[in-house]
């Protein structure tokens, strides 16, 4: 059984950093992808930011330039940096390796002066 765990989110303003951070435990195997997608009240789930295992990114246009996903395949993390937030930004956040189809429980990121 796979699980994932976020972590790193919360309340900031405009401007400002986080670093989210997912653990995969369990009984993972394979060179799989990661990602984060986020979601905001009203909206569908949309795809954040992917890394394969090989390190190759795909990112939201929405990101800008401002976010920047990384994994580390010996600790089975993968972190989302994110700088420059704005409050459109707000949502809850979620880790997700798509070849399982398996899902962290979210994590809230808000954005608020």
């Amino acid at each position: 059984q796979v699980q994932l765990l976020e972590s790193g989110g919360g309340l900031v303003q405009p401007g400002e950093s986080l670093r989210l951070s997912c653990l995969v435990s369990g009984s993972t195997y394979g060179f799989y992808d990661m990602g984060w997608y986020r979601q905001s009240p009203g909206n569908e789930r949309e795809l954040v930011a992917e890394i394969t295992y090989s390190g190759e990114t795909t990112y939201a246009v929405f990101t800008e330039g401002r976010f920047t996903i990384s994994r580390n395949n010996a600790k089975n993390t993968v972190d989302l940096q994110m700088n420059n937030l704005k409050p459109e930004d707000t949502a809850v956040y979620y880790c997700t390796v798509p070849l399982w189809s398996v899902w962290g429980q979210g994590i809230q990121v808000t954005v608020s002066s």
